[in-house]
């Protein structure tokens, strides 16, 4: 990660803070006093910065400079309204196309997700505040840039999200190897949005509620799924033909 997307100290952190920067995290030195826990965790909370009680060793670690205790990772990109994103896509005639990311915690996974997404003309894409990968340097690089062109939405609840999302006239489409239809048949020209799970273990068993239809892409091979990232390229793309024809 570059330097400057790195802030040590109180002050700095306060500053940061004040001026609207978007803060991904904070290490926060176990032991501080209790003054400037009083000062800084408060304002986290308020702001819903995740926070990380560390010793002090993993800040020595993180770097060799006066970091006071405190080191906060400054995003490279500013996060959008999804209240704001939505009526304007309908304003404009388009048909909404939503990415929603469901704990992709990998960063190369995240940036070569956004760039299939940049190319397929999604709209945005949703992430949580928690439990999603950090967007540094290496998802900029990663995305060939594509994470600086396409809207990101950083919110507190997913289920809100897809209920909100659902409420504005988009299907909740998911993709995972249980799903009762296959990607292409789906209709996909609606208004969707479009899950995708986690690396490890897909959707969050509270999103799936609000989930409409699950679809699935069908294996040739041995290997029982595909890459997070290639299957939501396989997805957006199908979007993009249907819409095309």
């Amino acid at each position: 990660m570059k330097k400057e997307s790195i802030i040590y100290g109180v002050h700095p952190l306060l500053e940061a803070i004040e001026a609207g920067k978007t803060v991904e995290k904070v290490l926060l030195q176990r032991g501080l006093s209790a003054e400037t826990q009083n000062k800084i965790i408060p304002l986290l909370k308020e702001h819903n910065i995740p926070l990380q009680l560390v010793p002090k060793a993993k800040l020595d670690f993180v770097t060799t400079r006066s970091h006071q205790g405190i080191i906060a990772y400054i995003s490279p990109v500013e996060y959008y309204d999804l209240g704001w994103i939505i009526p304007t896509i309908y304003e404009r005639g388009e048909v909404p196309l939503i990415l929603v990311l469901d704990r992709i915690t990998d960063v190369r996974n995240f940036g070569a997700i956004c760039r299939s997404a940049e190319c397929a003309g999604v709209h945005a894409v949703v992430i949580p505040m928690r439990g999603a990968a950090q967007i540094n340097e290496d998802a900029v690089k990663t995305s060939a840039g594509a994470v600086m062109r396409l809207p990101i939405c950083k919110v507190a609840s997913l289920k809100e999200t897809l209920h909100y999302l659902s409420d504005s006239g988009m299907s909740i489409i998911s993709c995972e190897e249980s799903g009762t239809e296959t990607y292409y048949k789906a209709n996909l020209t609606m208004p969707v949005a479009l899950v995708m799970g986690s690396e490890e273990d897909g959707i969050s068993p509270p999103l799936r509620p609000y989930i409409d239809k699950a679809v699935r892409i069908p294996m040739g091979g041995q290997t029982e799924s595909l890459n997070v990232s290639v299957a939501t390229g396989v997805v957006l793309f199908e979007v993009l033909r249907q819409r095309a024809s």
